[in-house]
């Protein structure tokens, strides 16, 4: 094709880039891509003999192919590179071309970004995409923020390419600034959660119910037949059924019990202690992959501390249906904690934000994709302005006939000594939320006493202070 012909630029040709591209070009879209690796612009020219785009050698001959104004997406590492990358390309742009990072970048950097660029007549989106290489080929979950002039530019692009539910794309433009890099943040603050429960019901149904992976697999597939049914249950009813070529084994007996994280979490969690929103349920999960980190510890503390084994007698049954209500339970209560953090942020930073809206686009190609986002859109579709979505009356109805179960499950996890944190907070932000009196007034004393800190009394206005001594 002759230069300036290609309607979208993306630099960085590795899995979710190449992938991407080949989604838009399916959808009548002339892409050009660059990597500074020449392996992965190699690559990708071999693999992209079928499809209308372009594998730049050189970051000039990439601007040069691109039709103006240029509109150029980026899926490189969140940080630094992402800065240099916009450095190397400065000199090459013109007045009114469009840089979209569609990476995981901390919301803070996409705004100075934003500014920073607006001085230089360039315009500057953050684009939150979910699903993964299956997603980013098949059709993602996107969260864009930013102008609502610069969304229009991309919209339809964006729109084609996204996951599709009931004929709706899962794609809408979410609010302004660092909007879109903000509601993924919180995306993958909630996944962590999720995946933390499903490890504990595993754990709990593994060790105390003595079920072998292959009930597991039975029962994770019925679960995800039902109230349940989400991506992540699914791919977790696939996992134990996969054995391991090397050895013949259940692969998920091989893989080590010591997982990572890239940060999106712990960022989650970090802004919304800044915010002054509990989330104890994504708090407990970023904890335990730190935890889970520090093998040689545990190995060694293994070794000196000992817990309790529940010996009574176990109908298993029971204890699956327990599970399966128990998880519900938790379900709901971390998609309630991420979605009022969003509440919060969008207040604080402006952002406009339409929850509806983000369940909607939540319920295809994401990570966190779950039948119950439907409800969750209905929800605040109807009130708006909803405090919090354990308020509802679609969930406050549904969690009061589910906590028999989690109440049993805590239990029984305490009483055999198998850990479930994530489990335990998501029951305990449902006991603290559901009082009207808390112990709070007793921590005031306190910080009267110590600090003079003062406090508000129950029967009169106005700030008080005592002598206690």
């Amino acid at each position: 094709m002759a230069a300036q012909e290609f309607d979208y630029g993306m630099i960085g040709l590795g899995t979710m880039g190449r992938n991407l591209v080949y989604n838009m070009s399916d959808h009548g879209f002339f892409v050009a891509g660059y990597d500074k690796d020449p392996a992965k612009v190699d690559a990708f020219v071999k693999e992209s003999l079928y499809y209308s785009v372009l594998g730049a050698s050189t970051v000039e001959e990439f601007i040069a192919s691109l039709k103006t104004p240029r509109v150029i997406l980026m899926l490189v590492p969140a940080g630094p590179i992402v800065d240099s990358v916009i450095e190397e390309l400065k000199p090459l742009l013109s007045k009114d071309d469009l840089l979209i990072d569609c990476g995981n970048s901390h919301f803070t950097d996409t705004n100075r970004r934003i500014e920073r660029l607006a001085k230089e007549n360039l315009h500057f989106m953050g684009i939150g995409v979910s699903g993964g290489e299956s997603g980013a080929r098949r059709g993602p979950s996107i969260m864009p923020g930013g102008a609502k002039e610069a969304y229009a530019r991309v919209a339809p692009m964006l729109e084609a390419v996204s996951a599709k539910v009931n004929g709706e794309p899962c794609v809408a433009y979410l609010g302004s600034g660092s909007a879109g890099q903000y509601v993924k943040m919180v995306h993958n603050g909630i996944e962590y959660a999720l995946m933390q429960l499903i490890a504990e019901t595993y754990h709990l149904l593994k060790e105390h119910g003595e079920l072998n992976n292959s009930e597991l697999h039975d029962i994770f597939t019925k679960w995800n037949a039902g109230s349940l049914q989400s991506f992540l249950i699914e791919i977790t009813a696939e996992i134990f059924a996969k054995k391991d070529e090397l050895t013949g084994n259940d692969l998920v007996d091989m893989i080590l019990d010591s997982a990572s994280q890239k940060g999106t979490g712990m960022w989650t969690s970090q802004d919304a202690m800044s915010l002054h929103v509990p989330i104890t349920t994504i708090d407990a999960a970023v904890s335990m992959r730190d935890l889970s980190a520090n093998k040689k510890a545990r190995q060694a503390a293994e070794q000196k501390l000992h817990g309790k084994t529940n010996t009574e007698n176990l109908d298993k049954n029971i204890l699956i249906q327990q599970a399966e209500q128990a998880f519900h339970f938790a379900m709901i209560v971390t998609y309630a904690q991420g979605l009022s953090q969003l509440q919060k942020a969008s207040q604080e930073y402006n952002y406009g934000l339409n929850l509806a809206e983000v369940a909607k686009i939540w319920r295809g190609g994401c990570i966190i994709r779950a039948a119950l986002l439907e409800d969750i859109r209905a929800a605040f579709a109807k009130e708006p302005d909803l405090s919090n979505l354990l308020v509802s009356d679609i969930f406050a109805n549904q969690l009061n006939n589910l906590q028999e179960s989690i109440r049993a499950i805590v239990k029984t996890a305490v009483s055999s000594g198998v850990p479930m944190p994530a489990t335990v907070a998501a029951l305990t932000y449902f006991d603290a939320y559901r009082r009207g009196w808390l112990p709070a007034n007793l921590i005031q004393a306190q910080r009267d006493y110590f600090g003079a800190h003062t406090y508000q009394r129950t029967d009169r206005e106005g700030t008080f202070h005592t002598h206690w001594t």
